[in-house]
């Protein structure tokens, strides 16, 4: 019999459209203004400081919708943005310096809801309000940075090749190295070119071999300087859970960051400027550390102060790994429960940590924090003047040869274990970053836009609820159902979606989605009143209609689709949220429009003797 839809398909429409509907139901509850409060390095979230924070509200006589304890934070609800500027100086006064107090935007997401993985549609900077800043990446320390890498590079090569050489000298467009004859000279230059095909040899008077990147190479390296900064000021800003940000390059040495829903600018500014990096470093054990601290610095060798013991550490100048080797991190407790952090490194770390363990074991190593702070002055070009800062954070003694897959112990306390992790595992900046531009985009403006984004969304769907109901009649109110159901499904996608962020363009490109969902129907509708006007009965005729109408349908959304793929690869910021959506409408405005409407048409005519239809 014609039009009759198995039971299996019913049961993956309700499925589909059930999943989606939960997933978007987040939404419906909306956020709360908060107060976010962590700890810095040199403090604790306790149960004490959960009663300095709720005396200070009762004492300012604010009245917090809900105060949350967990996973080390405080989370303080309010009810409006003026009792959440208030909480903010009262507790920020009250707790010091060593904690970070920010205000935040909470969704209000029941528990149970949140168990289940459901979170509210990530609203864009122009919607949600929040912080706007253009970042310049210091090129001359990248460059710096590289030319340090090849001066290792090359010492270890010769080393191991049995070349005898003078000294390797930095210089400010490359590294010389210094021989005793010709023909060591030579030698070096055929072994050293014959590994590295993208430098650029030459010799110079005085037996010199000078070293400089090719131009391809200074590209390659000031594109990856940038990439990996992305990357990592991304991990930090989500490891730090402050906001999901919105974090991509513009031009050759700048990065455009945008944080979504805050409202503390000082804050920040503060994770992001933190600029470091980090170098696992040997233990200089064969001379007295006091002797260097009277002036008698051995070569090779270096003094750098460590703050847990307050006596500087005696360390060697060789870099065993750096901190961009370091692919994860995480903290724990090791067998005899003391705190521990267990470290991946990627391949040529792990290969670099492997060749020195072999003949260390017993031996002490020193984690090395470096920072870059700028000293306000400027240079000839005009920006900022960087001043590198060392510190050692950690030592521990090397238990046994590993390579790529490591603990390090000796540490004094869980809270330790973990702020040691979550450095590691945010990253080491290439070379630092100075922000050049701040925008501050303020939430009413953001509401603003929601608030016109939501009108023409809604009197878009109501003209078109409209206009297909009195042209359509009965098989209308069907289309009119697949295009509300069309609407919950983008919502809820949108909300499951890991990054998507919904952006002012992004709801257009929802108005537009409202008028090409029923497009489909709208050519299914056609052809069913063709079919009846050659003569078929209603049943062949709706049969025939959603047949015929398919590739139709299909050949015009998949098009669409393309071209939306297409703006998703090369566009950037508003383009890419435009796309989204566009994307996600078309494939959602499929299913409503064929699958879901001929589920409801079958079920409602289908397999009943029929003289006409109200179409």
């Amino acid at each position: 019999m014609l039009n009759q839809t198995p039971l299996w398909k019913y049961f993956l429409v309700i499925l589909v459209v059930g999943m989606c509907a939960l997933y978007a139901s987040p939404n419906l509850y909306g956020e709360d203004h908060a107060v976010q409060i962590s700890a810095s390095k040199n403090a604790v979230i306790d149960e004490t400081t959960l009663d300095k924070v709720n005396k200070e509200l009762a004492a300012a006589n604010i009245s917090a919708k809900q105060v949350e304890f967990d996973d080390g934070q405080i989370l303080v609800r309010l009810t409006d943005s003026d009792s959440q500027l208030i909480a903010r100086e009262k507790i920020e006064k009250s707790l010091g310096e060593d904690y970070v107090v920010a205000m935040n935007l909470a969704p209000d997401t029941p528990e149970w809801l949140e168990a289940l993985g459901g979170v509210p549609m990530k609203l864009g900077l122009d919607l949600r309000g929040g912080v706007h800043f253009l970042m310049e990446v210091d090129m001359k320390s990248a460059m710096a940075k590289s030319y340090e890498d090849m001066v290792g590079d090359f010492r270890t090569a010769l080393r191991e090749e049995k070349i005898r050489y003078r000294t390797v000298k930095q210089v400010s467009d490359g590294v010389d190295i210094y021989f005793r004859d010709q023909d060591t000279l030579d030698k070096a230059d055929f072994f050293l070119k014959n590994r590295n095909r993208d430098l650029v040899f030459t010799e110079k008077n005085d037996l010199i071999l000078s070293v400089t990147m090719s131009e391809q190479k200074l590209k390659e390296t000031r594109d990856y300087a940038v990439k990996q900064n992305i990357t990592i000021i991304r991990n930090r800003v989500n490891q730090l859970g402050v906001a999901e940000p919105t974090v991509q390059k513009q031009g050759p040495d700048r990065i455009v960051v945008q944080l979504p829903g805050i409202q503390d600018t000082a804050k920040a500014k503060e994770i992001l400027n933190a600029t470091a990096t980090l170098e696992y470093r040997e233990v200089d054990i064969e001379h007295d550390v006091n002797d260097a601290i009277n002036g008698r610095v051995p070569a090779g060798s270096e003094l750098l102060p460590y703050e847990k013991t307050g006596r500087p550490q005696l360390l060697k100048k060789r870099v065993i790994v750096k901190g961009s080797a370091i692919i994860d991190a995480n903290s724990g407790v090791d067998q005899n429960g003391m705190p521990k952090v267990s470290i991946s490194l990627d391949s040529k770390g792990g290969a670099q940590m492997l060749n020195f363990t072999k003949r260390a074991v017993g031996k002490p190593m020193a984690v090395v924090f470096i920072e870059y702070k700028t000293t306000g002055e400027r240079d000839a070009d005009d920006k900022l003047v960087f001043e590198e800062k060392r510190r050692v954070i950690s030592v521990a003694t090397i238990q046994g040869v590993f390579s790529n897959q490591f603990e390090t112990t000796g540490l004094d306390s869980p809270k330790e274990a973990h702020d040691l992790a979550l450095l590691l595992r945010a990253g080491a900046l290439i070379a630092p970053v100075q922000i050049i531009e701040e925008r501050t985009v303020g939430p009413s403006l953001g509401q603003e836009n929601i608030d016109l984004g939501m009108q023409a969304i809604i009197w878009g769907f109501v003209a078109v609820l409209i206009f297909m109901l009195v042209y359509y009649k009965k098989f209308g109110f069907v289309a009119n159902v697949a295009l509300s159901l069309n609407l919950v499904m983008i919502v809820g996608i949108m909300s499951m979606i890991p990054g998507a962020t919904l952006s002012l363009p992004g709801m257009a490109g929802i108005v537009l989605t409202v008028g090409m969902a029923v497009d489909a129907n709208v050519l299914i509708f056609e052809r069913i009143r063709e079919e009846i006007a050659d003569g078929r009965s209603p049943q062949q005729a709706i049969h025939h209609g959603y047949d015929s109408a398919f590739s139709t349908i299909l050949d015009a959304n998949i098009t669409t689709f393309l071209v939306g793929l297409i703006l998703f690869a090369i566009g950037t910021g508003p383009i890419k949220g435009f796309s989204i959506t566009l994307m996600i409408g078309i494939c959602t405005s499929m299913f409503t429009a064929i699958i879901v409407t001929r589920a409801i048409v079958n079920a409602w005519w289908g397999g009943k003797r029929l003289t006409k239809l109200s179409i």
